[in-house]
């Protein structure tokens, strides 16, 4: 399993707030499909940055799709963000 994978994971289900990269975020964990599926949203509080993902176990190992943003970037929010 990797990083990514382990803090995603970690992470708990519903909405909290945290911290990553030092900025604030109200983040919302759903989880699908007998939790094979993830969707994690962040909203930065009193900033315009957003993330989303949905991340996927499937027979051949974890699938992470970012929307519209770079993977790199939602990897790095996931393994940063502290909550609250």
């Amino acid at each position: 399993m990797s990083t990514f994978e382990t803090a995603l994971g970690a992470l708990p289900c519903g909405t909290f707030q945290g911290t990553a990269h030092g900025r604030r975020y109200v983040v919302t964990k759903s989880r699908f499909a007998g939790d094979k599926s993830i969707k994690l949203v962040a909203e930065e509080l009193g900033g315009a940055d957003y993330i989303s993902l949905n991340w996927y176990a499937l027979a051949s190992g974890g699938r992470l799709k970012p929307c519209e943003m770079p993977e790199a970037k939602v990897r790095e929010f996931v393994v940063d963000l502290v909550v609250d």
